[in-house]
């Protein structure tokens, strides 16, 4: 038993989450289980909820800035956990990752310039194109050996082909769970310096790998790179509205901050400065018995499916909490597979569509919750599943 209690069960319906209270809006029953946006259903610890309940008991939240207190903390975490130098001079506080990439997109390319993206990933990278009126070019994963990886030439066609300006990574991969390796990265790279393409690489999972090293792009020599990165998904305060953007040239640096005063950006929030302060200062030791605490689920869900249910195969994640299963061998339409899972199994997962097309007859499932949730969701899957 470790110091925090992960198996807990916390009530959260009626706390205007998205994840939980939000079914009917969204044209699913009120009974269904979710298990698909990205956040945990863990408490933060008391050692992060103590300090933050006094700035709440001081009862003034004024205009708030960034503080010394708050680029130490960023800067001690990224060079601990990811060996890279971030200085105040590096770092743009931003509202989320998504809100930052949209505004480097405005800034690195034009209307109807090309865009790549890797799928099956993270949807609002695709909707953060469209909106912006660029073209999305796809260069997709492809499977060996049960792991995704890059196909090196035909991603370099599709940047040659289509004048591609700028590429988002994403590492780790969402929702397919690689975390790329030097050696893929520096081929990245490679390509990526060859055809004067910028790069954009969202860390945001950083702190969750297993079994493996994590490599930022900030440790490569590129210059037209910036990284996009929160505390919101280590530490589970996405409401808290807070991240940070990592940008080495001043140049860019300076078109950022000219960006912000465009749309009226300015002030951060004042919980999620203090939550990421109080978090990256002391949230190491909760952090630990997390990551450890959901990789068991994911090991344990990999051994239930294996013994119970070997049509769906996990592509077993590398890092993040969300896991990528594969349901092809039941030879169903995707319409279908999720028509079981909601109305039967009464679930709510992400349908594997919703990434690209390369990511049919696939469900994405946030696996950040307690034991005995994850056994009610396996359970329902077998009951649904078992005869197919």
């Amino acid at each position: 038993m470790g110091k925090y209690n992960f198996d807990e069960q916390i009530n959260r319906y009626n706390t205007s989450s998205l994840k939980w209270d939000f079914n009917l809006e969204r044209g699913k029953q009120k009974d269904i289980l979710p298990f698909w946006v990205a956040d945990m259903d863990f408490k933060l610890p008391n050692e992060i909820l103590n300090p933050l309940s006094k700035k709440l008991n001081e009862g003034i939240f004024g205009y708030s800035e960034c503080s010394s207190n708050y680029y130490n903390a960023v800067s001690n975490w990224f060079n601990t956990h990811y060996g890279i130098n971030v200085s105040k001079e590096n770092i743009i506080v931003t509202p989320s990752v998504i809100f930052s990439i949209c505004t480097l997109i405005r800034i690195l390319t034009k209307e109807n310039d090309s865009i790549l993206i890797s799928e099956p990933v993270y949807y609002p990278f695709k909707e953060s194109i469209t909106i912006n009126n660029r073209k999305t070019i796809i260069s997709n994963l492809v499977i060996e050996n049960d792991k995704y990886v890059i196909d090196y030439k035909e991603f370099e066609k599709k940047i040659i082909d289509n004048n591609v300006k700028l590429y988002i990574l994403c590492n780790p991969h969402n929702p397919v769970g690689r975390v790329w390796d030097k050696l893929e990265l520096g081929k990245i790279i490679d390509i990526c310096k060859r055809n004067d393409v910028f790069i954009i690489s969202d860390e945001i999972h950083a702190d969750f790998i297993y079994n493996k090293e994590f490599f930022s792009i900030g440790l490569f020599d590129y210059d037209k790179k910036v990284i996009v990165s929160a505390p919101t998904k280590t530490f589970n305060i996405p409401g808290l509205k807070i991240s940070n953007t990592i940008i080495y040239d001043k140049t860019l640096y300076k078109k950022y901050k000219i960006e912000l005063d465009k749309i009226g950006y300015s002030q951060q929030s004042f919980f999620g400065l203090y939550a990421t302060i109080y978090a990256y200062s002391y949230g190491e030791e909760w952090l630990k018995e997390l990551k450890e605490y959901i990789y068991n689920n994911i090991i344990y869900i990999e051994k239930y499916l294996k013994d119970k249910l070997p049509k769906i195969k996990l592509i077993k994640p590398e890092g993040t909490y969300l896991i990528w299963l594969d349901f092809k061998k039941y030879n169903l339409t995707d319409k279908k597979i999720d028509d079981l899972i909601i109305n039967k199994a009464k679930l709510w997962f992400d349908s594997g569509l919703i990434f690209g097309e390369s990511g049919s007859n696939y469900q994405r499932i946030n696996v950040a919750t307690s034991r005995i949730l994850i056994d009610k969701m396996l359970d329902s899957l077998y009951k649904t599943f078992k005869d197919l």
